[in-house]
């Protein structure tokens, strides 16, 4: 259904959705490209933040292409298994980013609180690890979440209120028992949630202090700098994603989901190679010093 009931085409959100996923595709890009054309951004620190910017790519678009040739078109349809692909996918995205969103934490726990020991203890094995550690919880939340929402008989009317096939918009619409539905959507959700954002808060709570303890004002601001970034990235998304599927009443207000949910899949995606490369110095002086070297060919 979009953003209204109805049949028609819904040109201002396509408009808005062609805007935001175009900035989304070029500013996640050319992070990634930057990342891996430049050797001095070979660290921990910014492989991660190539699989972030990777995943915000990919799972914007699981949803926007779709939405957009929907929002053109009178009759506003998709298939039972297109349905259930854009779920699986879509959830496999965005639980592995709340992961990546935690490892990326506690990296930089260890170069700041334990400087000495980073090389050995974020080793590129430990990386690749924590990567395909993320994946495998993201693949193990997805199958869950989508297994159990396609089991369900969908057999009254089958409009989706939404732009995309979420798990909350798609339980609306089933005749069957939600009981176990909604329990396992919200103890899902919950432990992805509570289990990352308390690595995260763990994390930064010895960051802070280590940040405390340093003398010069010049030291405090340059550490504090490295980890703004992630912590504005952190905020916005956790923010939004509680808001959606760790509480129950998200289940009764589809129009504020989809406000909200239009913020988590589009507009975070959107902002975050903007909120790295803005707060990096690295990032700014690898992209100044690329597109230079283009200028000169």
């Amino acid at each position: 259904m979009g953003f209204r009931s109805g049949p028609g085409t819904q040109v201002l959100p396509f408009l808005v959705f062609l805007v935001i996923y175009t900035a989304t595709v070029l500013g996640n890009t050319t992070m990634v490209l930057i990342i891996r054309i430049d050797p001095r951004l070979h660290t921990p620190m910014y492989f991660f933040l190539m699989n972030l910017s990777l995943l915000d790519l990919c799972y914007s678009s699981t949803i926007a292409p779709k939405a957009m040739a929907t929002f053109l078109q009178d009759s506003k349809t998709i298939s039972y298994y297109g349905c259930a692909a854009q779920l699986f996918f879509f959830s496999l995205f965005v639980s592995t980013e709340a992961f990546i969103l935690a490892a990326m934490a506690y990296d930089r726990y260890i170069a700041i609180c334990n400087p000495l020991l980073y090389p050995i203890t974020m080793s590129k094995r430990v990386c690749v690890q924590l990567i395909l550690g993320s994946y495998i919880c993201g693949g193990t939340n997805c199958i869950l979440q989508t297994s159990f929402t396609f089991a369900l008989s969908f057999c009254g009317p089958k409009e989706i209120n939404h732009f995309f096939c979420d798990v909350p918009p798609l339980l609306n619409l089933s005749c069957s028992d939600m009981y176990i539905n909604k329990l396992v959507l919200f103890v899902l959700s919950g432990l992805i949630i509570v289990s990352t954002s308390v690595t995260i808060l763990i994390s930064y709570a010895y960051i802070v202090y280590a940040i405390l303890r340093i003398l010069s004002a010049k030291g405090r601001s340059r550490t504090l700098s490295t980890c703004s970034s992630h912590m504005v990235a952190v905020a916005l998304f956790f923010g939004t994603v509680s808001f959606m599927y760790a509480q129950p009443g998200s289940l009764t207000s589809p129009h504020l989901s989809k406000v909200v949910s239009v913020f988590y899949t589009l507009v975070i995606p959107m902002l975050n190679p903007f909120i790295y490369s803005l707060r990096n110095k690295d990032v700014k002086d690898a992209l100044r010093k690329n597109l230079e070297r283009e200028r000169r060919r």
